[in-house]
């Protein structure tokens, strides 16, 4: 197997940035999902609520060395913001149900994400994502990430993706629809994207290593309606969550992809090897249609 995407997402929902090579550490991928926007509440806004969102482009110095802040935010028709590291105390913050702090970036940003959104929104940055602890059961001590959903880092197999796109035809041609366009792997915001093995061997892999550094699999990705949201067009459709339930539904909950944690820390790139022991780990109890 080789990596063939790398990809960062320094707001979390925000344009996805795809990189040639990044650094890993233990709480993920260098400046992935370390902002985000919550609302007046102070709960979580992403693209599920906004779709808009997708299309911030954020950059940090890690996607991109001309970024002379720490957070640079674009979008069509908005001029460019630089955003410095919020100096500020830190607040509580809620995502999903989890109960964290992020540190306010401040007004002038406030300002120009409502203005490009047009709802009420603040910006966080997670100033210290070691404070978090990860989901018991699936993560050791010690184990951490910033404002990702759940788990460090996710990989995502473009074999699996092939099979997926197969099976939406069939049921699109079963059902007398007609077939939709394949789906993009950047549907599934994964910050790794492998290809070279069989349709969903991520789930007997127990442990993958990208280029130097070791990864351990905690468990497959469940998937919501995020994923049905086209990224061009910002519409909403059934697939892949329909296929997904009828092939994938484990815990009766869809699943693609896997949620990593890192062993180890160092670079990655696109191009590396990657290699995964199996037979440690067995499939996920309910996979069905493999």
């Amino acid at each position: 197997m080789r990596l063939v995407q790398l990809n960062v997402h320094p707001l979390k929902s925000g344009a996805i940035r795809p990189l040639d090579s990044a650094m890993v550490h233990r709480r993920g991928l260098e400046d992935d999902r370390s902002w985000m926007l919550v609302g007046p509440d102070d709960r979580l806004v992403s693209a599920r609520e906004a779709h808009d969102v997708f299309d911030i482009v954020a950059d940090t110095p890690a996607t991109d060395r001309t970024v002379s802040a720490a957070l640079r935010l674009r979008a069509r028709g908005h001029p460019d913001l630089l955003v410095d590291r919020p100096a500020g105390p830190p607040v509580p913050v809620r995502l999903f149900s989890l109960d964290l702090q992020g540190t306010r970036a401040g007004d002038d940003a406030d300002a120009w994400l409502r203005s490009v959104l047009g709802v009420d929104v603040r910006l966080v940055w997670c100033h210290d994502p070691a404070r978090r602890r990860l989901q018991p059961g699936f993560s050791a001590e010690g184990d951490h990430t910033a404002f990702a959903d759940a788990f460090p880092v996710t990989v995502a197999s473009l074999a699996s993706l092939r099979q997926l796109n197969d099976w939406i035809v069939e049921r699109a041609l079963e059902i007398g629809e007609e077939p939709p366009a394949p789906l993009p792997i950047e549907r599934f915001r994964a910050n790794l994207v492998v290809d070279g093995d069989e349709p969903f061997a991520e789930d007997r892999w127990h442990t993958v290593s990208v280029g130097g550094v070791r990864f351990r699999v905690a468990k497959p990705v469940d998937r919501c309606v995020m994923t049905s949201i086209d990224l061009a067009t910002l519409t909403t459709a059934k697939e892949p969550i329909r296929t997904l339930a009828r092939h994938r539904l484990i815990g009766g909950k869809p699943m693609f992809a896997a949620h990593l944690l890192p062993l180890s820390t160092g670079k990655v790139g696109v191009g590396d090897e990657v290699t995964a022991s199996g037979g440690l780990s067995p499939a996920p109890p309910g996979a069905r249609g493999r």
